[in-house]
């Protein structure tokens, strides 16, 4: 029997893909099909694949042309894959010509001449783009929209901000003109401002995509995802970290016991930079600035439903509204988490996940890492995790983003109980309980 095996993404499966299939399945008696794995995709920078993996190998399944279906998930799978399965023949589209002639050590390798006028690309590039408009007076509203640049399906309409600094394209007067020239929406404005401006464009049927946090209470948090509801809109939460596949490996591996039984969660992030009092109120705070991020790893291991917590902040204005340094701490019934975040304290920002058999490094900055290392008693056990990690997994976020529009389903990266829980200890922070302040 000839064994013939050729691989693909698959997304958006076109007479083009079928084609190819069944004329690899004519050089030979027994076709496998290798479909890659959505991370093997992020890492190899196809970050716009519209379907997700089983949608993909359903789709293949359909044609009944194959007649194995494997994943694809790592770097130098195809020797592996050969050398297990007996192939006779490798073959692809001809647009890899030469790209897998090294593996001609191992069998024969046969590239078929592709159809001509149809690829997944150019089906993704021809569908309806959706229109986004930018909010805030920071330069990530410019970095957001230059990361739009590389995700399919999204369109930048303009930008809205007060700061004549921010070189923008299509600089919008107003935050109504800009709503009514855009289906979606990012927000990067003064945490104080989002309740008023997400209700705004959600009354108005646009779709938001919030730096977090969302809403500086609990009540604005549940007014806004019902508004959402009731207008079929999409709202999530901003937190780049994570969509990073680093961050969503080390989460997995991590409840699948990889370091036994999790304990104790500690993360940190801060930043040093010069700030001006009396530009204070249109500054983000450090429990706003960080608090998210460094929460986001503790509720999605630990869960919300602490039994109690405490909030230690030293306050650097008059107002008292002004944290230069916050830390918070965590006690569940079987594990407990510190977090710590500043603006006028330096410390290293890392994540440690610690558990009964070992634990999780994430070195800083962990909040954009692309790796982590899984450390044990024995050092000769110890494990280290690398992926890619493009435009510090904005590029990822905004594909969620884009997608979740199209499903109208939000994306479950950030769970709605997780992103409650981060705006119920802001709004304790604000109103001082579990609270102590440094002097």
């Amino acid at each position: 029997m000839k064994r013939v095996i050729t691989y693909g993404t698959f997304d958006l499966l076109h007479y083009g893909h079928i084609r190819l299939l069944k004329r690899a399945k004519e050089l030979g008696d027994y076709l496998i099909v290798g479909v890659t794995a959505d991370d093997f995709d992020k890492n190899r920078g196809k970050i716009n694949v519209h379907q997700s993996l089983m949608e993909r190998i359903e789709a293949v399944k359909s044609t009944g042309v194959a007649d194995e279906i494997i994943i694809e998930e790592y770097e130098g799978q195809k020797i592996d894959d050969i050398r297990r399965y007996g192939i006779d023949i490798f073959t692809v589209g001809s647009d890899w010509e030469g790209k897998f002639d090294y593996l001609r050590e191992y069998c024969e390798v046969k590239y078929l001449e592709r159809t001509e006028g149809v690829s997944s690309s150019d089906i993704r590039t021809e569908n309806r783009k959706i229109k986004i408009g930018f909010i805030g007076e920071s330069e990530v509203v410019v970095k957001y929209a230059r990361e739009c640049e590389y995700v399919n399906g999204l369109e930048v309409a303009g930008t809205y901000t007060q700061n004549e600094k921010l070189e923008v394209n299509n600089r919008f007067l107003s935050f109504d003109d800009l709503l009514d020239n855009v289906e979606a929406i990012y927000l990067v404005s003064e945490p104080s401002k989002h309740y008023e401006q997400i209700s705004k464009a959600l009354f108005k049927g646009k779709h938001v995509l919030c730096e977090a946090p969302i809403a500086l209470s609990v009540d604005e948090f549940n007014k806004l995802y019902q508004l959402a509801e009731e207008n079929n809109c999409v709202l999530m939460d901003s937190i780049k970290t994570a969509y990073s596949t680093a961050f969503s490996r080390l989460l997995l591996l991590a409840k699948s016991g990889k370091i036994g039984k999790v304990i104790s969660v500690d993360a940190t992030a801060t930043s040093l930079r010069d700030i001006e009092i009396e530009d204070i109120g249109q500054t983000w705070n450090s429990i706003n600035a960080w608090g998210p991020t460094v929460l986001l790893p503790v509720f999605q291991l630990l869960g919300v439903n602490y039994n109690r917590k405490l909030i230690m902040s030293k306050m650097i204005d008059e107002e008292k509204s002004f944290d230069g340094f916050t830390k918070i701490d965590f006690v569940y019934d079987d594990a407990v988490a510190g977090v710590k975040v500043g603006k006028s304290v330096k410390s290293e920002g890392e994540l440690i996940i610690s558990g009964t058999n070992g634990y999780i490094y994430v070195p800083a900055p962990w909040w954009k890492t692309d790796y982590f290392e899984i450390r044990y008693e024995n050092p000769t056990d110890n494990k280290r995790y690398f992926y890619q990690l493009d435009g510090e997994g904005i590029r990822y976020e905004l594909v969620a983003f884009a997608k979740a529009i199209e499903t109208r389903k939000s994306s479950d990266y950030i769970r709605i109980k997780d992103s409650k829980a981060i705006c119920q200890v802001i709004e304790d922070y604000y109103n001082r309980k579990d609270f102590v302040e440094l002097k």
